[in-house]
């Protein structure tokens, strides 16, 4: 297959600080949109660039500046329309411009359709998401100030990762906000959805994806997590096995039929985590953000110094 991304330079477009337009529902309104994109498409060749990422424009609460994403399928009305992501895709093939699309499937929105049903305990899209019961304080009555969340684990936006629902009567985790519920990626049918994203935006003109945080999709357990000053409860989830069966599958089953390729930001790798997650003969994805190397001089991320 023909690897046409190790020939050229990327650009990320973040699109609402990146051109503001007049031909939208929300004309002028100092929100950059996907009509802004297309008028700046020759400055942007002109500077030598083959590849745009296109940081998320799906329908979104913005509870995490459209990483929680409400339809997987549509454009937020503040970027534009459809129509105006189909042009882009045409003008961008016009000027031999690839457009990769952000995937966030980790996660969704609390606000999507499938999160809302889930929290029916009866409903088919329960095991959409990751739902268990609540703990109770040992020797106390299962009354709400006793109760306690499944596990110790803490998030990647610090503080809990369980969120108590109401309707639900269950926790439902999220690594990231609590807007963000993560999905259950051990329920095939998560995976067919993910499936379907990926070939609905690909046959549109999509020439590939920015798989966010995309080795931490599956937990092996929800065991409680080693004490940690960090992420509490990381050995569960980090590039574990099954996060490896889903990257080849999704190759096998959709990304190998198209012209296209991935990047994927994963999640503290250390470079033999890297080594697999890239490894061409292992078909999971073609490249990766690699940060190991900016806490070079930290512990812990950036909370604790060390000498290099």
């Amino acid at each position: 297959m023909d690897k046409w991304w190790k020939e050229r330079v990327a650009y990320q477009i973040y699109p609402r600080s990146f051109q503001d337009s007049a031909d939208t529902e929300f004309p002028n309104d100092g929100v950059g949109d996907i009509p802004g994109i297309i008028s700046r498409l020759d400055e942007i060749k002109d500077l030598g660039i083959g590849i745009i990422w296109l940081s998320p424009v799906y329908t979104s609460p913005d509870a995490d500046n459209g990483y929680d994403i409400s339809d997987y399928y549509s454009i937020d009305p503040k970027f534009g329309t459809m129509a105006d992501m189909e042009r882009l895709f045409y003008e961008a093939e016009k000027r031999d411009i690839k457009i990769i699309m952000d995937l966030v499937i980790n996660h969704t929105s609390d606000e999507h359709e499938w999160f809302q049903k889930s929290r029916d305990p009866e409903s088919p899209y329960r095991d959409y998401y990751i739902w268990q019961p609540p703990l109770y304080k040992s020797g106390k009555e299962k009354s709400p100030k006793h109760r306690l969340p499944p596990n110790n684990w803490t998030g990647f936006f610090m503080g809990e990762v369980w969120e108590y629902d109401e309707k639900s009567g269950e926790y439902y985790l999220h690594l990231f906000d609590k807007k963000q519920p993560d999905l259950n990626y051990k329920n095939p049918k998560v995976i067919e959805e993910i499936k379907n994203i990926l070939r609905f935006w690909l046959d549109k003109g999509a020439a590939g994806f920015r798989c966010d945080v995309i080795n931490i999709i599956y937990k092996t357990s929800l065991e409680d997590g080693k004490k940690s000053m960090a992420v509490q409860g990381i050995e569960h989830y980090k590039s574990q096995e099954g996060c490896h069966e889903i990257l080849r599958e999704l190759r096998r089953d959709v990304l190998d039929k198209y012209n296209c390729f991935t990047v994927g930001e994963t999640v503290m790798v250390d470079l033999d985590e890297a080594k697999l997650l890239s490894d061409d003969s292992r078909r999971e994805l073609d490249m990766l953000f690699y940060f190991e190397h900016l806490e070079i001089d930290r512990r812990l991320a950036r909370f604790i110094p060390k000498k290099f």
